[in-house]
């Protein structure tokens, strides 16, 4: 097994309680989903969790947590974890974090309305 599949099985454990969680291909690893609002994304980098504002200083005291960047820009809410910091044990704490602010998301909706050829009526 390798270190990615190791923390995805380890977020799958964490997770296997909830219902409407879903795991998709995303960033390069897989992201698991509540009501279709993200959690965290695991990939060779590590774990991305979606914490909030409010829970991400917390989650920044974590060994190996940094803000997430992308394309140079910071992303409020979310931190990134390296892999060497990810036991099983951390690894479950940032997804309690997570899970206390994603669950206060409304769940979005899973489908768009169906479109019509042709000009609309």
């Amino acid at each position: 097994m390798t270190a990615v599949d190791s923390l995805a099985a380890n977020v799958r454990a964490a997770l296997a309680d909830m219902t409407n969680v879903r795991a998709v291909r995303m960033f390069g690893g897989i992201g698991f989903m509540l009501n279709d609002n993200m959690i965290a994304a695991t990939s060779k980098r590590g774990l991305l969790v979606r914490v909030g504002r409010e829970r991400q200083r917390d989650a920044l005291s974590r060994p190996g947590a940094r803000l997430m960047e992308m394309r140079g820009r910071v992303m409020e809410g979310y931190v990134h974890v390296d892999p060497p910091a990810l036991t099983a044990g951390a690894t479950r704490e940032l997804l309690q974090l997570a899970l206390a602010f994603v669950q206060t998301l409304p769940p979005k909706s899973g489908s768009k309305p169906a479109r019509t050829k042709g000009k609309p009526k």
